[in-house]
C-alpha cells in the first residue's frame, strides 16, 4: 500500500506523515545518544547501581553542549525498555562483639551544629565477602559535613590496628582541629588503648553511640549502604590485594565523581577541599537523622 493510500485511510496528510516519521527518527537518535551517555557514566563510575535521578543529573551535564535534555520519566522508561534499570539487592549484616571492660564514652554529637568540614568524623566497619568465601573488613572514617571518606583501610581481621590505620590516614590528610569530634559505635576496635590514645594525642573529642543504637551513627551506616549497594556487592575479589585495589577506585569515584543530592548535587571533594557550602545551610545532627537548617541572622 502506498504512503498516499495510508494517509488517506487514516485521515492524515502526507506532510504530517513525514513530519511524524522525522520526529520518530529524531527521538530514536536522541535515545541512542542518551544511552551512550549512560554507558560512559557507568563505565567511569564503575557501577550500574546509581538511580535514575543521579543518572539524569550527569546525563544532562553531558547533553548540555548539544542543546538536549532528558526528563526523569523519559530516562526511566528508556532504561526500563533496554533492561538497564538497577535491581535491588538484599543487605547482609555481620555482628561484632565488644569487650565490656574497655572504656566507654557518651554520645556528644546529638544536636551538634556543623558549619564546615573536619568538625565531626564518623567511623564504622563494614563487611565484604569474596566469591571464595573469604571475609574482608572495610574500616571507614567519613567527614559528616562533606560526606567525604577521609580515611579507610581494608583488612581480613577485626583488630584495632586495622581501625587505627584508617584513622591515621584521615589525620595525615586533614590534620585535626580543636573543634573536631570523632564518633563511632562501641566496638572494641574504637575503645582500644591505641585508638583512643591517637585521638587524645591529636586533641580530638571522643563520642560513642549507645549499645544497639545504629541510628546514632546513621551517617556512617548510610555510607556503608551506598558503597555496598552501588559497588561492593557486585564485585569479585580474588585476593586481599585485589580487593584493596578495587576499593581504592570505588572510594575515589565516591569522593570525586558521585553527585550527592544532600550536597546540592556537588561531590564530597568539592565541599571538603574547595569550600563549597551545603545548600547554604548548616547541618544539625539529631538523634535519628541529620537535618539542614538555614543560618539565622543576628537580631
Amino acid at each position: 500500500m502506498s504512503i498516499r493510500a495510508l494517509t488517506e485511510l487514516f485521515g492524515r496528510s502526507r506532510q504530517g506523515y513525514y513530519q511524524r516519521q522525522h520526529a520518530q527518527e529524531r527521538t530514536g537518535l536522541e535515545d541512542e545518544v542518551i544511552l551512550a551517555c549512560v554507558s560512559r557514566i557507568r563505565t567511569r563510575a564503575g557501577t550500574n547501581r546509581w538511580g535514575v535521578r543521579k543518572l539524569q543529573l550527569l546525563v544532562n551535564r553531558e547533553l548540555a553542549p548539544l542543546g538536549l535534555r532528558v526528563g526523569r520519566d523519559r530516562l526511566f522508561a528508556l532504561l526500563g525498555a533496554h533492561d538497564l534499570l538497577s535491581k535491588p539487592r538484599r543487605r547482609a549484616y555481620v555482628k561484632r562483639g565488644g569487650e565490656h571492660l574497655l572504656p566507654r564514652y557518651s554520645n556528644l554529637i546529638r544536636g551538634k551544629v556543623l558549619t564546615g568540614p573536619n568538625q565531626l568524623w564518623v567511623a564504622d566497619i563494614t563487611y565484604l565477602k569474596s566469591p571464595s568465601g573469604a571475609a574482608y573488613f572495610l574500616y571507614l572514617v567519613t567527614d559528616a559535613y562533606s560526606q567525604m571518606v577521609v580515611g579507610w583501610h581494608l583488612s581480613d581481621d577485626l583488630l584495632s590496628a586495622s581501625a587505627l590505620r584508617a584513622l591515621a590516614m584521615a589525620l595525615k590528610q586533614n590534620g585535626s582541629t580543636p573543634s573536631l569530634t570523632h564518633h563511632s559505635d562501641r566496638g572494641a576496635q574504637y575503645r582500644s588503648v591505641e585508638y583512643l590514645g591517637m585521638l587524645k594525642r591529636h586533641s580530638v573529642s571522643i563520642s560513642m553511640s549507645n549499645p544497639s543504637s545504629p541510628q546514632e551513627n546513621a551517617i556512617a551506616e548510610r555510607l556503608n549502604g551506598i558503597l555496598k549497594a552501588e559497588w561492593l556487592y557486585d564485585m569479585d575479589f580474588k585476593s586481599l590485594a585485589d580487593a584493596r585495589t578495587k576499593v581504592r577506585k570505588v572510594i575515589a569515584v565516591y569522593n570525586g565523581y558521585r553527585p550527592h543530592n544532600s550536597l546540592g548535587n556537588l561531590v564530597p571533594e568539592q565541599v571538603h577541599w574547595q569550600g563549597f557550602l551545603r545548600h547554604g545551610a548548616v547541618r544539625v545532627v539529631s538523634r535519628n537523622c541529620v537535618t539542614e537548617k538555614e543560618p539565622q541572622e543576628a537580631p
